[in-house]
């Protein structure tokens, strides 16, 4: 009956990265020992000072029907957490909480797409931006960019890639799934380009700012000119271990954000009661009470550099941030391994899954076919372990 389903699911494409975790939950259902390095989600557990702060409002009965945009508390915190991270301003009512940074990035391309608007995204980019924007019918534009030159755009691709039906640029520093944070001096670089531009609009999804290596990341929206055309998202999914909770939220100019509490009171109106007393407690803390996380996702970082720098055809740089290695894996493509023809990422991704038994993602999911994703966010135990055994299927 897939023919009486709407165009709009039927052109929408399933998550790559979920896709694959589901193969690999199969396989493992199957009795097969599967390590799975394809999911954005760390391994830590929430930090107890979040979870006491979610057992006292369970105690205090929170339980009823929340604001659409947020409880007031958990927005003043969040315009505290902009200003003391970010060095942005914001009023509460510029602040729309939601149901994961998933939802906030919808939200903000539902209400300023039309179809057949245009969005760009600089490459590689996380696997729901275009599916987002399939959604809201518009199209996107991949700008294209290369492990060389650590999977930055420049200001001259940005100019080329713009067109009269330009409406959103998405930008995404620390980067998933390459790791890469943008300096101040290069988004002030591509910010000039847009100057020339006042109707294209700049979504800045940052929620890996706190999961950077000694590179701290830069919001877009602190350039000048750019705060009233910029909104920055955020959650509190990676920093703080708190990926179930599904708390996400958007700082942003307040016609924007109106419209997306005007698109989520039809859809799920406000987000869990409880996640977001807790959220009050994590948005407040330091995060230095995360750093503990950081530190150890940094010496996972370096173990698998190290340990893929002993594979032959892994082409690899040093990403700043989040929890992900992206290495260029096209030295593959046209062998034949362990009788299976490498075609393309896709391939590569297959045969790691069935011969070695560890999940990835191929880049092609993120606009970079040469490409796949290891996510480090798992003990170094299973890490070694994995790498073992993709060393083995390679050689």
């Amino acid at each position: 009956m897939s023919n009486a389903l709407s165009n709009r699911i039927n052109s929408l494409p399933v998550s790559q990265t979920l896709a694959m975790a589901a193969k690999a939950r199969e396989l493992k259902a199957e009795g097969r020992d599967i390590i799975s390095l394809s999911l954005g989600e760390p391994d830590f557990n929430t930090p107890d000072f979040i979870k006491d702060a979610a057992i006292e409002a369970i105690n205090q009965n929170y339980n009823a029907y929340t604001p659409v945009d947020g409880y007031v508390e958990l927005k003043e915190a969040i315009c505290e957490k902009f200003k003391r991270d970010n060095n942005l301003t914001y009023n509460p009512n510029q602040i729309v909480v939601s149901t994961g940074a998933k939802q906030s990035i919808a939200n903000v391309a539902q209400v300023l797409l039309n179809p057949g608007d245009e969005v760009l995204l600089p490459a590689p980019y996380w696997v729901s931006y275009s599916a987002i924007a399939t959604l809201c019918e518009a199209t996107y534009t991949e700008i294209p960019s290369s492990i060389e030159n650590d999977f930055k755009i420049t200001p001259e691709q940005l100019e080329a890639a713009i067109s009269p039906k330009t409406k959103m640029i998405f930008f995404n520093s620390p980067n998933n799934p390459s790791g890469t944070i943008y300096s101040e001096e290069e988004y002030r670089a591509l910010a000039k380009v847009l100057e020339k531009y006042p109707d294209i609009y700049i979504l800045s999804d940052e929620i890996y700012e706190h999961i950077n290596y000694g590179t701290k990341p830069f919001s877009f929206a602190a350039i000048e000119n750019m705060y009233d055309r910029t909104i920055t998202v955020n959650g509190l999914a990676k920093a703080f271990a708190m990926t179930g909770w599904r708390i996400g939220y958007i700082g942003a100019p307040e016609w924007i954000a109106k419209a997306c509490t005007k698109m989520q009171g039809q859809i799920t109106s406000g987000t869990n009661c409880i996640a977001q007393r807790a959220a009050i407690t994590a948005v407040k803390a330091s995060p230095e009470k995360v750093q503990y996380m950081v530190d150890e996702f940094k010496n996972r970082r370096d173990l698998v550099l190290q340990l893929l720098g002993e594979i032959d055809g892994f082409k690899l740089n040093v990403p700043e941030g989040a929890f992900y290695i992206f290495p260029n894996i096209s030295d593959f493509f046209g062998k034949t391994i362990r009788g299976k023809e490498i075609k393309d990422a896709n391939d590569f991704s297959m045969l790691l899954l069935e011969e070695a038994n560890v999940a990835t993602v191929t880049g092609e999911a993120f606009g970079a076919p040469n490409c796949v994703r290891l996510s480090y966010a798992a003990s170094e135990l299973q890490l070694r372990e994995a790498i073992k055994r993709i060393k083995e299927v390679l050689s």
